[in-house]
């Protein structure tokens, strides 16, 4: 098979922006109708595209957008998100991070700090974070790809400090509780005295690739703030959405 057929049938779905059909692809390709059904069917089983409720119509797929996704560098990414980020940390006066997915890890990729603040706020760092401890990597883990969330629930469950959690069962029950509340919550599991909170943002149908969150001390992190900020981040998180997909074209 011609790599310009494969790319063709690609093309033509992402440009079409709708479900396509193996019958509706043939006039728009010139491709026989047989390769059309086989070429779709071949890319749904590696999930380039994913078959829709309606039956033989197949869309853009998770594992495609997501390859494309990774294309993007951190600074790529960063740039079109910073504006809704440093509008963030000046309401909250708390820094805001954003954490991307990569093949088997979180990492902190880009942190907006409140301007006016006289330094009075926690910086999370940058770089990769633990998966089962930190608000970012569980609320990917829990929109994320099934694969990744066994890959978090079966990891080294390592005790930071005595509020980590360790075990398999409670971490699979924390993050059942994110996919209800919608963000995912660190209290003091990773350092004495902070606390995070992370609201899960998701590309279309490749789930959660990113997370938007922020952080600041247990004292002004309680359970009331901790809610109030999840619930903010969570629209945040939307926007950005939809920022990453505008400018990468899903």
């Amino acid at each position: 098979m011609s790599i310009d057929r494969l790319m063709k049938v690609l093309e033509t779905l992402a440009v079409a922006g709708r479900p396509i059909s193996a019958t509706e692809l043939q006039p728009m390709t010139g491709i026989p109708r047989p390769t059309c059904y086989r070429l779709l069917q071949s890319f749904a089983e590696h999930r380039f595209l994913d078959e829709t409720e309606q039956k033989s119509r197949f869309v853009i797929g998770a594992h495609l957008v997501q390859v494309a996704l990774l294309a993007k560098t951190d600074a790529g990414v960063a740039g079109v998100v910073s504006p809704v980020m440093k509008e963030a940390a000046a309401q909250f006066g708390e820094a805001v991070f954003l954490a991307r997915l990569r093949s088997n890890n979180v990492s902190i990729i880009h942190v907006e700090t409140p301007e006016h603040n006289n330094g009075s706020y926690f910086h999370p760092g940058f770089g990769k974070r633990p998966l089962h401890a930190c608000s970012c990597s569980k609320a990917i883990a829990a929109f994320a790809r099934e694969e990744f969330r066994e890959q978090v629930l079966n990891g080294q469950l390592k005790s930071f400090t005595k509020h980590t959690t360790a075990d398999r069962q409670s971490l699979e029950a924390e993050l059942l509780e994110v996919q209800k509340l919608g963000y995912a919550e660190c209290v003091e599991e990773i350092e004495r005295g902070v606390s995070s909170v992370a609201a899960p943002i998701k590309i279309g149908g490749a789930g959660a690739l990113f997370s938007v969150g922020a952080i600041g001390a247990i004292k002004r992190f309680d359970a009331k703030h901790r809610a109030k900020r999840g619930e903010k981040l969570m629209v945040i998180a939307e926007k950005i959405s939809s920022l990453i997909q505008f400018n990468g074209q899903f």
